[in-house]
């Protein structure tokens, strides 16, 4: 047998005897990355058994963004309603946990009242819990730019105050994103834009902002990165994702802004998914996360007593007693129950329309991102960037029928679904085909004068060698 093989048999051995020592388990869907994971999982698996003397083995399933996981969690349950085999669903925002209590696959819980009356019921407005203990925002989010202050300066950009600062033409290309279809906290960055400043304006920002996007990443944590390595210059993401990396690379090169009466801080939640298997374990799961114990783990630095032990997690506590009981100890840059905006979120309506907002998103602005690149570069040499804009921005739907069709669960129906999706993309394919025949007809012009001036040079040089001779 040779050494790697040997390697992975003990490896795996290992393994095995820990899955069979284990006394209980744990099955939790999440977006999260392996920072969030690893710390709350040592840190319950410790709690646990200082609590019952019983071990537990944790199984964590990761299968994209928030997106992701709501459909495979509607899909599992087609198959299997009473139950999919997993006790938790943990992060992605709250919009999703609306959803999955709205058709009923999501187990209320109501929190030990001695935590619960240190949980407020909102911020600004936006709910952290539900009413009926269907879910709860585990910690909290405040939604962003990230840019990079060297890259601006080198480049001669301005450093940006809102969102619509990423329309400027300047930018083409140095704008970092997520796809929203797949990343919630984007989807909820887009939704927020367009409850900000309304549908048709919504639309134009959206639009440009997709127009000077170098490309869509599959997940949310990949733009803060691509930020910071100068790959773009201005990324969306949340504070946490940005403040990591400042952490990291210092905050003279790393900025983060949230536009002013235009963004939000919300929660991110978690819920026991129906027919949970293992129940008495995701109920004290619960009880730990939101325990003072619990909550230190996200605002704490790294090596603090009760705080994380290997990643900076950087996120808020929704306990605003812990702010300054910890005040000089925390690894995020603010106290978010005392921030304050003047602009007014409607979760339920996001919650609603998730899937309708998403398949726009997609049909407008990324499947066809390479020609609405294209024609927006056009634009720019032309100066004709407003009427253009005016134009690819154009939704043919309102937002009132958007609602309805959302409230109306007919974005559920795959006939209806397909319909529209169908009308949308032949409505795309018109607006781009007249600039995909310029392109085409420009390539072929070009590769027409190069086999002219082949020609040329050919019989120009023929000419001379007969004049040598």
């Amino acid at each position: 047998m040779s050494k790697t093989k040997l390697k992975l048999f003990f490896i795996f051995s290992i393994v095995t005897i820990i899955h069979l020592q284990a006394q209980d388990r744990l099955v939790i869907l999440s977006p999260h990355w392996e920072g969030v994971k690893l710390e709350f999982q040592h840190a319950f698996e410790k709690h646990y058994l200082q609590k019952y003397q019983r071990t537990i083995e944790f199984t964590w399933l990761d299968i994209g963004g928030a997106s992701d996981i709501l459909r495979f969690i509607r899909s599992e349950f087609k198959n299997k309603p009473d139950g999919i085999g997993i006790d938790l669903f943990f992060g992605g925002g709250i919009e999703p946990y609306d959803e999955l209590k709205r058709v009923g696959l999501s187990f209320p819980y109501r929190l030990p009242d001695s935590l619960l009356q240190d949980i407020p019921p909102d911020i600004n407005g936006i709910p952290l819990y539900d009413p009926d203990s269907h879910w709860y925002a585990a910690t909290l989010a405040g939604f962003g730019i990230m840019y990079n202050k060297l890259a601006l300066k080198k480049l001669g950009l301005p450093e940006p105050i809102t969102w619509d600062d990423l329309m400027r033409p300047e930018l083409y290309s140095w704008v970092g994103s997520a796809d929203p279809r797949k990343s919630g906290s984007i989807h909820a960055t887009f939704e927020i834009i367009l409850q900000a400043y309304g549908w048709e304006k919504g639309w134009e920002v959206i639009v440009a902002m997709g127009a000077n996007t170098r490309s869509f990443t599959a997940y949310g944590a990949q733009t803060p990165k691509n930020v910071s390595q100068g790959e773009v210059a201005y990324g969306l993401t949340m504070d946490s994702f940005a403040w990591a990396q400042a952490q990291a690379f210092g905050e003279d090169m790393i900025g983060f802004v949230m536009p002013s009466d235009l963004t939000i801080i919300a929660g991110d939640g978690i819920c026991i998914l129906k027919g949970a298997p293992n129940l008495p374990v995701a109920r004290e799961f619960m009880n730990f996360l939101f325990s003072k114990t619990g909550q230190k783990i996200w605002i704490l630095k790294k090596g603090e007593p009760d705080g994380p032990q290997q990643f900076d997690l950087a996120k808020f506590s929704v306990l605003p007693a812990l702010y300054p009981e910890i005040k000089g100890r925390t690894a995020v840059q603010m106290n978010p129950f005392k921030w304050k905006s003047n602009f007014i979120y409607n979760a339920g309506k996001g919650a609603i329309r998730w899937g309708i907002v998403n398949d726009l998103i997609g049909t407008f602005v990324i499947e066809p991102h390479r020609d609405l690149r294209n024609v927006w570069r056009g634009a720019m040499k032309a100066g004709k960037i407003d009427s253009v804009l005016k134009y690819l921005s154009h939704i043919p739907i309102t937002e009132e029928e958007a609602d309805s069709i959302s409230r109306g669960n007919h974005w559920r129906d795959p006939v209806f679904r397909n319909e529209k999706l169908n009308q949308w993309t032949g409505l795309v394919n018109q607006r781009y085909r007249a600039s995909s025949k310029i392109r085409k007809l420009a390539r072929n012009s070009f590769a027409i004068l190069l086999i002219i001036s082949g020609i040329g040079a050919g019989i120009y040089m023929h000419r001379r060698r007969r004049l040598y001779l």
